[in-house]
């Protein structure tokens, strides 16, 4: 049996990338092109400043971030508010500061996926999670020192339609949670510094 290749054959020209599912799919990847080539542009420091605003509220700015080798501002300032619900001793100003977690983590796997759809040249029809966190507050209550404070178990359920098989979708999903910010924080950890100035 003759395994040999031509030398004659022309390689098949890659299609260049189109913007899909909302995505510059040129842009994302002249990016990645760029942070390859220059390493020092994927250096990056988010910053956020949270104001007490009385009882369980606190207000968070999001204003300005380090990147790409620059000080960078966002075109308004974000503000997000947390809050406690009525039972526990909150007036429900917003979502409690674990909720935001469950949003962090839901919104960076979501976005990841319908980049690396795009990426992948898979047009999506549908992408939506259900992210549930379970938490003993008899941990943070000072109730128990046999219960942590924070989540002890967390579940996501994905659902994806689009134009390719059901492997293929789910493989989407994986890349996602391989390569999200937020489940790497949230499963591996990273150190804190608290520090006080009065």
């Amino acid at each position: 049996m003759d395994m040999s290749v031509s030398t004659n054959a022309k390689p098949t020209p890659r299609k260049a990338p189109v913007p899909l599912n909302g995505v510059d799919t040129p842009k994302l990847f002249a990016t990645i092109a760029a942070v390859a080539e220059q390493p020092a542009l994927a250096k990056f420091q988010f910053r956020a400043n949270g104001q007490w605003m009385g009882g369980t509220h606190c207000q968070t700015t999001i204003a300005g971030f380090y990147g790409a080798g620059a000080e960078m501002q966002h075109p308004i300032p974000f503000t997000a508010d947390g809050d406690h619900p009525a039972v526990l001793c909150g007036e429900d100003r917003g979502p409690t500061p674990v909720e935001w977690v469950l949003h962090a983590l839901a919104s960076c796997l979501t976005a990841g996926a319908g980049n690396i759809a795009a990426a992948r040249g898979i047009k999506l029809d549908s992408l939506s999670c259900r992210v549930e966190g379970d938490i003993d507050l008899r941990g943070i209550l000072g109730l128990s020192n046999e219960v942590r404070n924070g989540f002890q178990a967390i579940r996501i359920t994905f659902t994806i339609k689009g134009d390719a098989p059901t492997e293929k979708l789910m493989q989407i999903i994986e890349q996602s949670r391989a390569r999200s910010a937020v489940y790497d924080i949230l499963t591996k950890g990273v150190p804190i510094e608290v520090a006080c100035d009065s």
